[in-house]
């Protein structure tokens, strides 16, 4: 399950121990790992943050690397943090077929081997923790020691019973039906557990309406797609047979606090290995210092090296991240429009997402980070894209998250209506455009809504810059 709370751990913890918002700079990075014989090649985007021994940190489903960035920050003082986005999930490719527990395990100890972290500590929440769980148990020189927040131990017919509902596919409708269902359904999983179980027993007692989590859970459900229902369902199937005593395997954590659904599951584990310790504690932040402290007393110090791809990446102007793809040194730095992102700028070209589109951050002066980008990347032409036609307050409308999810609805018959007419809004024959199959798709209408909500305010900030941009470019 995705339960919302390890920001406000984070936040709890980042006030006990008076560490600032930014004690540590978080670093974003991809790198494409070798086939295997059981899967192709695939990309692996991950943050990275702090100093000294390594430590894996593993996210809960349908959520991403994201998740931890607060607490990476809180940790950055003791360790090298490095969170992946697990296969399907953030900006990570999802693994072929319908792929198990083992298969998920395997993944992230490849991740490991890749970067040369054998050995590492872990720290897991979920179903991350449990996907830990199984990288202990087939590859044991992995990790030196896991930590883990929760630990489902489902009976069987629980087990029936979230199979059968709690993953059911992601399908996109044409006119953006899916959106509704997508919102109440983040939204009401703070609410009840299972999220589909409307009863007073299933209530949840830390039950809240928070707009901001729900939207993030939202963003990076849309980012998943269809592929959401694996890392779930693996999860959800993986049988829970604990080691016997004396088993190889770095020594284990579990904790959960009140409030949490797995708490109870702790009463469900009967005897532990030699090495494991399980145990109840009253708050998120209990959770996190238990641990932190557990870590430090366990975690084999394993050097964190760098390693990530050359055709894409994220470079830092003026301390706004900056998303990138293509060519570095290419003569031409290539621009997308307001409210799009970055696409295959081609040959001798490189891309960015302009700041607060895509994966980059936002930032006021746009031009200017654009301009230090061309420098950084060394491209030595910036190819601008054309401004797009119409009215600003038509053609930007809001797009900020409200209560009841009609942003998503908003974006998605923008994109659709897009397809059709330019500017969008403006209806009838002089303004239709000449129809092209694939961006009438739902596929190709998620994308182009995806890239609206990503922007939100910066597609209208980017107009308003590219206009008089243009103008200063224009001899008089």
């Amino acid at each position: 399950m995705c339960l919302r709370s390890t920001g406000k751990t984070c936040r709890k913890l980042v006030e006990r121990e008076g560490l600032g918002p930014k004690q540590s700079m978080i670093t974003r990075h991809f790198v494409t790992l070798p086939a295997t014989a059981n899967a192709p090649a695939r990309k692996v985007h991950y943050r990275r943050c702090g100093t000294g021994p390594a430590l894996m940190m593993v996210h809960q489903s349908p959520r991403s690397s994201a998740e931890f960035e607060e607490l990476m920050q809180a940790w950055s003082q003791h360790f090298t943090c490095i969170a992946p986005d697990t296969p399907g999930f953030g900006q990570s490719d999802p693994l072929p077929g319908e792929p198990e527990i083992d298969d998920f395990a395997d993944a992230i100890a490849d991740f490991i081997r890749h970067m040369g972290m054998d050995g590492c500590g872990a720290y897991g929440f979920h179903s991350g923790g449990v996907i830990l769980s199984y990288v202990a148990k087939r590859h044991p020189d992995a990790l030196s020691a896991l930590a883990i927040g929760g630990y489902g131990q489902w009976t069987e017919e629980e087990r029936r019973i979230f199979g059968e509902r709690y993953v059911p596919p992601f399908v996109l409708g044409d006119y953006g039906e899916h959106m509704v269902w997508l919102w109440n359904r983040i939204l009401e999983q703070s609410w009840f557990f299972p999220w589909f179980d409307i009863r007073d027993e299933a209530r949840l007692p830390n039950a809240n309406y928070n707009l901001e989590q729900t939207q993030e859970t939202v963003e990076d459900l849309l980012n998943a797609g269809p592929a959401y229902r694996f890392g779930y369902a693996a999860v959800l199937r993986a049988p829970r047979d604990l080691p016997p005593s004396g088993a190889k395997g770095p020594p284990l954590l579990i904790s959960a606090f009140d409030g949490d659904p797995l708490q109870s599951h702790i009463d469900r584990m009967g005897p532990l290995p030699d090495n494991w310790q399980a145990r109840k504690v009253a708050t998120p932040a209990d959770h996190v210092q238990v641990s932190l402290d557990f870590l430090l007393e366990n975690i084999v110090s394993v050097e964190a090296t760098l390693v990530e791809d050359s055709g894409e990446g994220f470079i830092t102007v003026d301390g706004c991240i900056i998303h990138w793809a293509g060519e570095r040194d290419a003569s031409r730095l290539v621009l997308h429009g307001p409210g799009a992102e970055l696409s295959d700028p081609g040959p001798d070209a490189i891309a960015i997402d302009v700041p607060g589109h895509g994966l980059s951050q936002a930032h006021a002066d746009i031009e200017t980070i654009v301009r230090g980008a061309a420098e950084q990347l060394g491209a030595s032409e910036i190819v601008w894209p054309e401004v797009p036609v119409g009215e600003l307050d038509e053609l930007y409308p809001g797009l900020e998250p409200d209560r009841f999810g009609t942003h998503l609805i908003k974006a998605w018959a923008i994109a659709r209506a897009g397809a059709f007419f330019a500017p969008w809004y403006a209806v009838g024959p002089e303004t239709a455009v000449r129809l092209k199959a694939e961006d009438s798709t739902a596929e190709a209408i998620a994308l182009r809504a995806r890239a609206l909500l990503r922007a939100g305010p910066a597609a209208r900030q980017w107009h308003e810059q590219l206009v008089a941009s243009q103008a200063a470019r224009t001899p008089r």
